[in-house]
């Protein structure tokens, strides 16, 4: 898949249209549009009028025949735990509304990160409760799970998988920022069976600043 992902989406909502991903459609080749609903840093904890951008994505993304990857986009809060139970909510909401669409992807928690937001004591557990949500409406869609440290231990999820079907694990690259030792990390995952999307990438550092890389 070839894809573009929007930011922050209340900051940017406005790219959230039809005729934007039309665009990337057409001219870019682009078959998924990734949508960046944010929680902290303005977003939906504050915000949640940020959701019916999330609905115009989906909308133009069915509209024009494109996967969307639905972002629930954990970085400024870290522990995907602190919002589960608005995970739950919009997460019902979304596989109740759209979940007979083969349109849609979860990404159930963008970038989990800090010392004490563990795979095994915080992303798994939730992760579990969520997909179990979302396969009461959506039994087959993909489900993409974030892993500790940014979503970069992808190898540590490779050795304590989620018991379910059809789900992905997240590893974001970014080319100034990460090498060997992500590499490495992702060797492992895939020789250990894990099935990987990497959701966001770029050419910069991490940051989004400098390069090209």
């Amino acid at each position: 898949l070839r894809g573009m992902s929007s930011h922050g989406l209340h900051w940017y909502g406005k790219f959230a249209n039809p005729d934007v991903l039309k665009w990337l459609r057409d001219d870019w080749n682009v078959q998924v549009w990734r949508a960046a609903m944010y929680l902290a840093q303005g977003g939906y904890a504050t915000n949640k009028a940020c959701k019916l951008r999330m609905i115009d994505s989906i909308e133009a993304a069915i509209e024009n025949g494109m996967y969307v990857i639905v972002d629930w986009h954990v970085h400024g809060d870290r522990d995907p735990l602190l919002y589960k139970d608005w995970a739950i909510e919009f997460f019902t909401e979304i596989a109740q509304k759209y979940g007979e669409y083969p349109n849609i992807i979860y990404e159930i928690c963008n970038e989990p990160n800090g010392d004490d937001v563990t795979w095994k004591g915080n992303i798994k557990p939730y992760a579990e409760e969520v997909i179990a949500t979302i396969r009461q409406y959506d039994p087959d869609n993909i489900i993409i799970v974030g892993t500790s440290c940014w979503s970069q231990d992808v190898d540590i999820a490779s050795e304590d998988p989620i018991d379910a079907s059809n789900i992905m694990y997240t590893m974001h690259f970014y080319a100034g920022s990460h090498g060997d030792e992500l590499k490495e990390k992702a060797e492992k995952a895939l020789k250990n069976g894990l099935p990987i999307f990497v959701t966001e990438w770029g050419t910069t550092q991490a940051s989004g600043t400098y390069g090209v890389f």
